[in-house]
């Protein structure tokens, strides 16, 4: 049985997910080979997303990357998904057992932005409500998704980011960034070890698609080193896996 035409906006929507899982900027000729589509109608339909807000053109003037408003879409339609209750709940638990904020966040065009998160019940806290975005490279999230990504996902990624210098221990050249996504994949968790901000540390987990394979978000930990040493937040990685797992089969 031959299967019916797309709809024109049923096309733009199927465009929209071949960018997003290519995970990188497109050219008009890398679209059409991606999608099967003649040349003319990607180009149309290309125009179309990119005066719509929903694309944006690189510099290079040659290449479509998703744009902030689709960003905002998909990060809203996460975070207010009916399975955002459940997730809520898993993080309340994990911060009554640990003791510390714990946080879920997801890679949002170069940023990491906070989808959810639970404050601990100390007075010294550092707020960060969801939607808050920290920097990629220095964060327990953002490394660890560094990480999982391919070598030339994370290299399209960073070759386009200053690698500012946050604290001492920020790493800022990607020789010691691709040491530490080593380590990463090794121990199968990330630290920031006072690198976003002085006096504060945190340990991130992975947590994957209904795939098993991809790397959707990451649950973390963070607290002031006035409480909880690296170290210890490290001892606590084991029950960030046991939520991390709650966590994915939300996302399955």
């Amino acid at each position: 049985m031959q299967e019916a035409p797309l709809s024109p906006g049923l096309r733009l929507f199927g465009l929209l997910e071949i960018l997003a899982r290519e995970a990188r900027p497109l050219t008009l000729a890398e679209a059409v080979a991606a999608s099967g589509w003649h040349k003319p109608s990607v180009h149309r339909l290309l125009l179309q997303l990119e005066s719509g807000g929903l694309l944006t053109r690189e510099p290079d003037g040659r290449r479509y990357a998703l744009a902030p408003r689709l960003l905002r879409l998909a990060e809203a339609t996460l975070a207010g998904s009916a399975q955002h209750g459940v997730r809520h709940a898993v993080l309340r638990q994990l911060v009554a057992d640990i003791g510390e904020s714990c946080n879920l966040t997801m890679l949002s065009g170069v940023e990491v932005v906070y989808l959810n998160r639970i404050e601990s019940a100390f007075p010294l806290q550092l707020n960060l409500r969801p939607g808050t975005r920290v920097p990629v490279h220095c964060s327990a999230s953002g490394k660890l998704i560094l990480a999982h990504m391919t070598q030339r996902q994370r290299a399209e990624l960073l070759g386009s980011l200053p690698l500012a210098r946050y604290t001492a221990t920020t790493l800022t050249s990607n020789s010691a960034l691709e040491d530490e996504f080593v380590r990463i994949r090794k121990v199968g968790y990330a630290v920031d070890a006072e690198e976003f901000v002085d006096g504060l540390v945190c340990a991130a987990v992975p947590v994957f698609g209904g795939d098993g394979r991809h790397v959707r978000c990451a649950v973390a930990l963070q607290a002031p080193v006035a409480r909880m040493t690296l170290a210890q937040a490290i001892e606590k990685v084991p029950r960030l896996h046991e939520a991390a797992r709650a966590l994915t089969r939300t996302l399955s």
